[in-house]
């Protein structure tokens, strides 16, 4: 990488890289994040490695792995690394905000108009469209995905072994990554046995402490400053629900959906069951992680509880203390990645955590494109084994059509993603025209 200097403390910046040209790169990749993390990987590396080629492939793939171990967004955490890696602490501000602001935007007014109480069916008709286009980009970047990360029978056997537990068995996310890492360390790690890793990396335990203490206190101090202040309850509510949420995200957004809508449905009685899925339904056909269904939450909630002012806070709360220990996490451990991920059996348990997450995200294309496709799914039960089937009669024939148009666009023509999710919003918003005038 061309330009690319140590720093003295394993941050790397390149002096090419001029603020105006990171904030474009990072702006266009923060609006055309959609997809879900499989899909905004793919667009990281498309852009990132392809494109601007500031980001080798060995260092794209080892920030990749180690993202995946902490809690939170995967694909901000890596858009924050690259960030630091160009520019430092100011770089990762930006590149990791740029990743999520646009989509808190959109997620915002969407939940200040559904909590206003209108069903919005331009709105639906649009996502109707763009869910379409969400399928393809996922499939493709699952294949992205898997061609990077699968180069051995080692890779094959984890993805494979990953894809069975978590789709079939329902084992938790840590566990398939402990049991991955694992794997690695042993069977991929003795290949370079005897090695000693000499990348360049790490930073002074007084640095990192600093750094800790620093966004520890940036991560709670409006929390803090809520309960000095009193009065806001339910805001003081939704920043020690999610800063726990926080700490426990492991696997992204649909690996803690479950407890998320658990404690937000029946604990909290925030929001009722459907709502909770109109969220989630929400931020998948939205820029940005998959995660910004908490805004939602946190809007709709605060809004019950004091009106629009008070619903506008509570998704900043949550929005802060959702991300806030992304920047920690990154901030405290960049520093240290590449020497991580030099030493020979840590690099082989990295690269099978990346194979197994390959298993994970095609478990969580066919766990989407069964939601998005049809209306009515069961779970059936076989011994230790668990399958959601669909009712083939309530198949959507639109969204499969918006898929396949999406299809010969991304897949055989190749085109831009933007002008494919513009045609698939377009034919949404078709449909919808036609059952308004049927209806």
């Amino acid at each position: 990488m061309t330009g690319v200097a140590d720093s003295g403390a394993g941050v790397h910046r390149d002096s090419t890289v001029t603020w105006r040209r990171l904030f474009s790169v990072f702006w266009r990749i923060g609006i055309l994040s959609f997809g879900g993390p499989a899909a905004q990987i793919a667009l990281m590396h498309r852009v990132l490695v392809e494109e601007e080629g500031w980001l080798d492939e060995a260092r794209f793939l080892g920030a990749l792995s180690f993202c995946m171990l902490l809690p939170g967004p995967e694909a901000m955490q890596l858009a924050t690394y690259s960030g630091w890696q160009l520019r430092g602490v100011p770089g990762g501000l930006v590149a990791g905000l740029l990743f999520v602001v646009p989509g808190a935007l959109v997620v915002l007014g969407l939940a200040m108009l559904y909590a206003a109480g209108g069903h919005l069916p331009v709105v639906a008709a649009l996502f109707l469209g763009i869910k379409g286009a969400v399928l393809v980009i996922v499939i493709e970047a699952l294949l992205r995905v898997a061609n990077r990360a699968l180069h051995s029978a080692v890779h094959w056997i984890v993805a494979g072994l990953a894809f069975v537990g978590i789709f079939f068995l329902s084992v938790p996310f840590p566990v398939i990554i402990l049991l991955s890492a694992l794997a690695g360390f042993f069977l991929l790690g003795g290949r370079g046995a005897g090695q000693i890793g000499s990348a360049r990396g790490g930073a002074p335990l007084s640095g990192t402490a600093r750094t800790v203490a620093l966004w520890m206190a940036v991560w709670w101090a409006p929390v803090l400053l809520l309960v000095a202040v009193g009065g806001y309850d339910i805001l003081v509510q939704l920043g020690n629900f999610f800063s726990r949420l926080a700490v426990v995200t492991f696997g992204g957004a649909y690996a803690v959906l479950a407890y998320l809508a658990q404690d937000v449905v029946t604990h909290h009685g925030w929001l009722t069951a459907g709502e909770m899925m109109d969220g989630l339904g929400l931020a998948e056909t939205t820029p940005g992680p998959l995660i910004l269904v908490t805004e939602f939450v946190g809007y709709i909630a605060a809004y019950r509880a004091g009106g629009l002012s008070m619903g506008i806070a509570g998704a900043l709360v949550t929005l802060w203390v959702t991300f806030a220990p992304c920047f920690l996490w990154i901030f405290a451990g960049a520093p240290y990645i590449e020497q991580l991920t030099a030493q020979p059996r840590l690099k082989g348990a990295l690269e099978a955590i990346t194979a197994a997450v390959v298993g994970v995200i095609l478990n969580l294309s066919i766990w989407f494109g069964l939601h998005v496709l049809f209306a009515e799914l069961s779970s059936r039960q076989s011994g230790p084994l668990k399958l959601l089937v669909p009712d083939w009669y309530s198949l959507d024939w639109r969204v499969l059509a918006v898929g396949a148009v999406s299809a010969a666009m991304l897949l055989w023509r190749h085109q831009s993603l933007m002008r494919t999710l513009a045609v698939a919003a377009l034919m949404g918003l078709g449909f919808g025209a036609m059952g308004y005038i049927a209806g």
